[in-house]
């Protein structure tokens, strides 16, 4: 039987494969054209889906050498998107292009088409053509027509890199989202906070890789049933070692106990987004650090960045964080405690880099001044003095950067746009009240 991490990987795996969809759609191709040899006699058509035995016979060659061509212009776009994205974006986000679903749907229609037609080419003959299957094929080609241009449409626009920061906040704030819905199901008052019984046992890894994801409700009820209390020692983005301890297990584990909690934690080659919304801060920040490098120096690129990254991190920054989630059981005992991002962490993620890369870019402080303010507003009362001590360092950077006059008064500014929006004077003013 499969772990639960190991089930976690395959449904990466197909999650991310760009060939067990098209895979399918060839099945499915197949076994369409199947269905449609054994009905073909008892169908009555009209009389202009009737076909020559040359004609229909030159119609299916002709659909299934297209489908290959398309298949292999669908595949040349697919190198395109990995070239762009490891040049101007960040390789990180091919994570999160490999799960497009058009992407997958094109795929899969191609090779449907293909096997559909192919299949009937070889039925034609004297006194057997299969006049709906012949039709059915033809109308296929138009609708895989129509989803290679939607493809194309979703290639050039979707790839800007304003756009993928987009999508890349949007998948963040539904972790986030995902998150809040499952913790009244899993955590509550603990009864029995900090009480650690018995020696403890430390967990090993037998694998390296970075933590994908934790099975918190598996790991829960198995400490409720034999009496455990499972501390993480790594956070979901960690890597891990061989032999590296993953987790410390208090009471009397049983080997196959560890055996079963080690299911439980899913490692990878690298970070994914499902359980781990750091991620897809670190994604935005990672572009926009390559568009203030030398080599590109687009300061209007970082600014967009931010302004969909203040939008993740404002997500953030309007929850409660703690330093460890804690789980229990259904009797309120505690079972399980995970070391969590705080919002210092989370806001020296997306921060920190942005500005040290963007210090000579009048831009960039602007910008990152005109966030910093906003969640001055948004965030919890508890993570201002976070925001307060970044606004500090800018300023600081901002002074040693520019020294004394104009420039120096300009980059102090705030500016949503970063230069060319109504921007206004420093911090103080706004804090006043006064426009």
């Amino acid at each position: 039987m499969l772990s639960w991490a190991a089930a976690f990987q395959l449904r990466q795996h197909f999650r991310q494969s760009l060939w067990a969809v098209p895979l399918l759609g060839a099945v499915a191709g197949g076994a369409l054209a199947v269905v449609d040899l054994r009905i073909e006699g008892h169908i009555t058509l009209p009389r202009a889906w009737s076909y020559s035995e040359s004609t229909a016979s030159s119609v299916l060659t002709t659909v299934s050498g297209a489908m290959i061509g398309l298949l292999g212009l669908v595949v040349t776009v697919g190198v395109l998107v990995v070239q762009m994205a490891t040049g101007t974006l960040s390789p990180r986000f091919m994570r999160l292009w490999y799960r497009d679903r058009l992407q997958k749907l094109v795929l899969a229609a191609f090779t449907a088409t293909f096997a559909f037609s192919f299949a009937l080419l070889r039925e034609v003959g004297p006194g057997s053509v299969p006049d709906l299957g012949v039709t059915l094929a033809g109308l296929a080609v138009s609708v895989d027509l129509v989803l290679l241009l939607l493809y194309l449409d979703r290639f050039v626009h979707a790839l800007r890199p304003v756009a993928v920061a987009a999508a890349v906040a949007r998948s963040g704030l539904a972790v986030l989202a995902q998150a809040d819905e499952a913790e009244p199901a899993v955590r509550g008052p603990d009864r029995r906070s900090g009480e650690v019984r018995g020696q403890g046992v430390s967990l090993h890894s037998t694998r390296s890789g970075a933590i994908q994801a934790l099975h918190a409700r598996g790991i829960v009820a198995l400490a409720a049933k034999h009496d455990l209390i499972c501390v993480v020692r790594c956070t979901v983005g960690d890597f891990v070692n061989v032999g590296g301890v993953m987790m410390d297990v208090y009471g009397a584990p049983s080997p196959r106990d560890l055996r079963r909690l080690r299911g439980m934690v899913a490692l990878g080659h690298e970070r994914t987004i499902d359980q781990d919304p750091a991620f897809a801060v670190r994604i935005i920040v990672d572009i926009a650090i390559r568009a203030l490098s030398p080599a590109v120096n687009d300061p209007t690129t970082a600014t967009q960045m931010i302004n969909h990254l203040g939008a993740l991190l404002a997500g953030v920054g309007s929850r409660a964080q703690s330093e460890h989630g804690t789980f229990v059981d259904a009797d309120g005992y505690l079972r399980l405690a995970v070391p969590t991002r705080s919002w210092d962490d989370y806001l020296d993620l997306g921060v920190s880099e942005i500005r040290q890369y963007g210090r000579r870019s009048p831009q960039t402080c602007r910008r990152l001044r005109a966030m910093l303010m906003d969640f001055e507003d948004v965030v919890l009362p508890a993570h201002r003095p976070a925001v307060r001590r970044h606004l500090e360092a800018l300023d600081e950077m901002v002074r040693l950067s520019f020294g004394d006059g104009h420039d120096l008064r300009f980059a102090l500014m705030q500016d949503r746009q970063g230069v060319g929006g109504p921007s206004r004077a420093p911090a103080a003013i706004h804090r006043s009240g006064r426009a």
